[in-house]
């Protein structure tokens, strides 16, 4: 606040700190509404009150989360410049403005939970604890480049134990480069949002030219498995029915893991053969799916829609409403029934198994089905705009350059043609044959 004293007809003034205050009261529309207040001084010396809509009352439940998301309010009207309010503003401060406005549950109209969630799980395992102290404007791309080069996998804690197990950071596994780059990402993200509210004139992160800012390889470690039509026929072999359905459903339409698990008996149309993807599980939190391609329907083959209505006629929960896979455990207790199982629960103890039964040295998940479906579409020799369909891809770059890899027969097969062509020898074995 600033206090107006008079001498000679000049009105001078002397600027303190002032904080504010946070009130509900009710608008036009009678919803209640927390808002933030302050005086401002003139040129003249009058004092001018202020108010600012920090959110609904359905936003913030409670007065001490309508005083975190004032925060940034409280900064901006102590600083007269840009600079000066970004000389103040510390990582956390930051973050916690991002997570007020950004990682809110804003139904449509905001982030996936699985969005959510993953952000969230960066920004208290990585980001906080390493840069929440320090002020936004003193962190450059240096600083975070060398930063992620020496992270480590922090070690994991077992059921039994209190703490983590203390290991040597020598010992300790550095950090994937794609975890690296998810994390430089989040990072930028920040910034961003630091730059949208008027903090930051640029971003660090990425620079203002390219090449300037944190340069960090998202490089696979390795390459993603892809299973033989010989491995699926002799893994679906030894699974039961559950499993058999869950595998072909999934290979035979290359749906994400939520959406399998979002299913329900209304989503499908036996008498035109196929289904309607409408939401996404993650967590047993029910959301919408990854993209608007996502929400197309897809088609469904007569061997696979028979293999749907075996267990149509095993499964206790036959309703429209019903999860196509809900779970029957006695351990869910009042959700048996009325939330899907744990897809991660069914590959770790039915499915890995018999993976490792049958001597199949390869990781197995579920996106290996997702990725086999696009490679085996892409071996058939299907166009382009057809795989990126079936597989409901925003785009066909990521169709082409993530999910589909070529198989060795095919490469092989490319190889000896151009082989031919080149080779003496094999040109004139090529003619003698004919």
């Amino acid at each position: 606040m600033a206090l107006a004293r008079h001498r000679k007809g000049v009105v001078l003034t002397t600027t303190r700190y002032q904080n504010g205050c946070v009130v509900l009261s009710k608008n036009g529309s009678g919803d209640a509404v927390w808002f933030f207040r302050w005086y401002e001084m003139q040129a003249d010396g009058e004092r001018i009150r202020r108010k600012k809509r920090i959110g609904t009352l359905d936003q913030y439940k409670n007065k001490a989360a309508a005083e975190r998301a004032a925060t940034w309010f409280r900064l901006a009207i102590n600083s007269g410049k840009r600079n000066e309010l970004s000389n103040t503003v510390t990582m956390s401060q930051l973050v916690a403005h991002f997570r007020e406005r950004e990682l809110a549950d804003l139904g449509e109209d905001g982030r996936a939970y699985s969005t959510r969630d993953r952000y969230e799980s960066t920004l208290n395992a990585w980001i906080e604890p390493r840069w929440g102290k320090t002020r936004i404007d003193e962190i450059k791309a240096p600083m975070v480049e060398g930063w992620l080069r020496d992270l480590r996998c922090k070690p994991r804690r077992s059921k039994n134990q209190a703490l983590r197990p203390k290991v040597k950071a020598s010992d300790m596994k550095r950090l994937a480069p794609g975890t690296k780059a998810k994390i430089r990402n989040l990072m930028s993200v920040l910034y961003n949002h630091a730059i949208r509210w008027g903090l930051l004139e640029f971003n660090p992160i990425c620079g203002p030219v390219k090449g300037s800012g944190v340069r960090q390889s998202s490089k696979r470690e390795r390459v993603p498995d892809i299973l033989e039509v010989e491995e699926i026929q002799k893994i679906v072999a030894k699974l039961d029915l559950r499993e058999r359905v869950l595998l072909f459903l999934d290979m035979a339409s290359g749906l994400r893991r939520g959406e399998l698990a979002g299913l329900k008996w209304m989503d499908f149309d036996f008498d035109t053969l196929d289904a309607n993807v409408q939401r996404s599980i993650v967590d047993q939190v029910v959301g919408r799916c990854k993209t608007e391609a996502s929400q197309k329907r897809i088609p469904l083959d007569e061997h696979t829609a028979k293999d749907l209505m075996a267990w149509y006629q095993v499964t206790p929960f036959r309703k429209p409403e019903d999860f196509v896979f809900a779970t029957t455990s006695n351990r869910a207790g009042k959700k048996r029934g009325k939330q899907p199982i744990w897809l991660s629960t069914v590959m770790r103890y039915h499915i890995q198994p018999v993976v490792k039964e049958l001597g199949i040295n390869k990781q197995v998940s579920w996106h290996t089905f997702r990725r086999t479906y696009s490679t085996l579409l892409q071996t058939n020799r299907e166009g382009v705009k057809v795989v990126q369909e079936l597989l409901r891809h925003g785009s066909a770059k990521v169709t082409l350059d993530i999910y589909a890899q070529a198989q060795m027969p095919a490469k092989r097969e490319a190889q000896r043609k151009v082989v031919v062509m080149m080779r003496t020898e094999a040109v004139q074995s090529a003619a003698l044959g004919a």
